[in-house]
């Protein structure tokens, strides 16, 4: 679980109600208008299903995990392992690599050493690989647009609730115990889908695209280290060019001390 996602929307959500209520229960009921709820979240949501194909639609709902569950890449341990799949392939050969990567559970790195223990040509490799880059990133700027939409409609219901609120209140001029409500529902709504535009939707739109930033680092630090693989070069060679995708306070940690026999997975 992300915990920065999770403290943000929680944190962000009570310091909303504390600051908006002053710590009274019936002052906070008074910033609940279920109107408002509808015409913010529900016409957005109505938006987003002409916006997006159903398919697309529920892609991008899923992808919220992505935002509230990370899937953490270890690139140090990446790295060392590149490093001893290059040790292997230069005392027992490409071909000793095979048995290797059945204990590995990234698909990704799988593919790319089975390609190299196949004999495929460099260049191929590169490209099939860099392919699969491509369309990974462009499935997943998908999700992050979905939800950049979502958090610019949100704020236009909100707009749309506060016209419809006083539309309202002008047509009841003559009648003062509705200018209130009317009131309420122009305002709420204006506050409603900014909340869930700029804290929730966007927030998590700008959250995927920093989780495909580093998933991409993460693939073209296992591009670099398989073709290196593949062209036999020195271990420590294959460690040092890798570790320059690293910041130096994780450099560090790259072929750090353990036990003999015991290896790292990805």
């Amino acid at each position: 679980m992300d915990l920065a996602t999770i403290i943000g929307l929680a944190g962000g959500t009570l310091l909303l109600l504390i600051g908006s209520s002053g710590g009274s229960l019936s002052a906070l009921l008074g910033f609940f208008d279920i109107s408002s709820i509808f015409i913010t979240f529900g016409g957005s949501l109505a938006a987003m299903l002409i916006n997006f194909p159903l398919d697309r639609f529920m892609r991008g709902l899923k992808s919220v995990r992505w935002a509230l569950f990370a899937h953490t890449y270890a690139p140090e341990e990446i790295i060392n392992t590149l490093v001893r799949y290059s040790e292997k392939a230069r005392r027992e050969g490409l071909l000793a690599l095979e048995e290797e990567i059945e204990s590995s559970s990234d698909g990704f790195l799988k593919k790319g050493i089975q390609l190299v223990v196949d004999g495929t040509d460099p260049e191929l490799v590169k490209n099939i690989l860099e392919i699969e880059i491509g369309f990974m990133e462009e499935r997943h700027n998908e999700n992050k647009a979905f939800w950049e939409a979502w958090g610019g409609l949100a704020p236009s219901f909100g707009l749309i609730g506060t016209v419809i609120g006083l539309i309202k209140m002008l047509g009841r001029l003559d009648d003062p115990s509705s200018i209130g409500p009317a009131m309420a529902v122009a305002l709420l709504t204006t506050l409603y889908g900014a909340v869930m535009g700029y804290m929730v939707f966007n927030p998590i739109g700008a959250k995927l695209g920093i989780r495909t930033a580093e998933e991409v680092m993460i693939r073209q630090v296992m591009i670099e280290g398989i073709l290196s693989v593949q062209a036999g070069e020195n271990p420590r060679i294959v460690e040092e060019k890798l570790k320059s995708f690293l910041p130096p306070a994780k450099r560090v940690h790259v072929r750090r001390e353990r036990p003999e026999g015991v290896s790292v997975n990805v």
